[in-house]
């Protein structure tokens, strides 16, 4: 079972749309995927079931939050209590792929405040060791699953907040979409020493003496992804070319593959539940896009 988790600092990097679209076009390949919103905003979780719906069945204990702030009567609360398989994405995988989701709530932004505030010990020991605590509520979660998926995709917001590092601590890759542009570009190279500070931390924290023993964490960065790309004459403009090349030479993973811009299409696709790559057939370019970028995903992370 292979964890990934989606981050930029920037918001409208097309982080959802490509979280949707790999998990989608990942089921119809017959891998069994869950995704789970990290995303105060659920753009993810609508992107799959309408808000009517949501609050109608999820909002109230089935949802992400539950996990992060049980209440009284959440302590018994399975991970797997929180999955849900979205209705009108299944007819259109036909073969034994799964695509399931945990979804959010804007309540988790309070959560991320409440468990900043159980990292404090009376000695350093006792930090460290509510430090792990408090980190390890993600993947004590994946655990229970016992490896039920192939992929598990998780959409985590455009911040490092403690929300983020559950995600982090839990991953194997991180997958990093980002415009070609300054602003989104421009946070690269700090996430990639926030996600080295945060590593470096937890496994600092790994060896308190303690009688329950940690693992050291090692997540990979699986690659940039840039998306919202414009292209003339087959090649992304040269407006773009110098944010491209300058991601290159940090030193880390960059696709070979780009998703092109198409507010529209990519905008309307939400509303049916059914990510663009599983439905479209007027845009084969864009399909196409998504399909190269998951056949290195495949080869390369998978």
């Amino acid at each position: 079972m292979k964890t990934i988790s989606v981050i930029n600092y920037k918001g409208g990097v097309g982080k959802t749309t490509l979280t949707a679209n790999l998990a989608g076009e990942l089921a119809r390949r017959d891998y069994k995927v869950l995704m789970i919103d990290l995303d105060p905003q659920a753009s993810l979780t609508f992107s799959f079931i309408q808000p009517e719906e949501w609050k109608k069945n999820l909002a109230s204990n089935k949802t992400i939050k539950n996990w992060f702030k049980p209440s009284l009567k959440d302590k018994k609360l399975k991970f797997q209590d929180l999955i849900f398989e979205p209705d009108n994405v299944q007819r259109y995988l036909n073969g034994s792929g799964q695509l399931h989701l945990i979804s959010s709530h804007l309540e988790l932004i309070n959560v991320d405040l409440e468990l900043a505030t159980s990292l404090g010990g009376a000695n350093m020991e006792q930090s460290k060791q509510n430090f792990l605590k408090v980190h390890r509520r993600l993947i004590n979660g994946i655990e229970q699953l016992d490896d039920a998926y192939d992929v598990i995709l998780i959409d985590c917001p455009p911040n490092f907040n403690i929300v983020t590092k559950n995600a982090i601590v839990a991953s194997d890759s991180i997958l990093i979409p980002a415009k070609p542009d300054y602003l989104s570009t421009l946070g690269i190279d700090y996430l990639i020493r926030s996600l080295d500070k945060l590593v470096k931390d937890y496994n600092d924290y790994c060896q308190v003496d303690d009688e329950e023993e940690f693992e050291e964490i090692d997540p990979q960065i699986a690659g940039v992804l840039f998306t919202m790309v414009q292209f003339y004459g087959g090649e992304p403009i040269s407006a773009i070319r110098p944010f491209i090349s300058q991601t290159k030479k940090l030193d880390i993973p960059v696709f070979d593959s780009y998703l092109r811009e198409n507010k529209t299409l990519f905008a309307d696709a939400p509303q049916y539940g059914v990510p663009v790559v599983l439905t479209n057939n007027h845009r084969p370019d864009i399909v196409s896009e998504i399909n190269e970028f998951v056949d290195q995903f495949e080869k390369n992370i998978l």
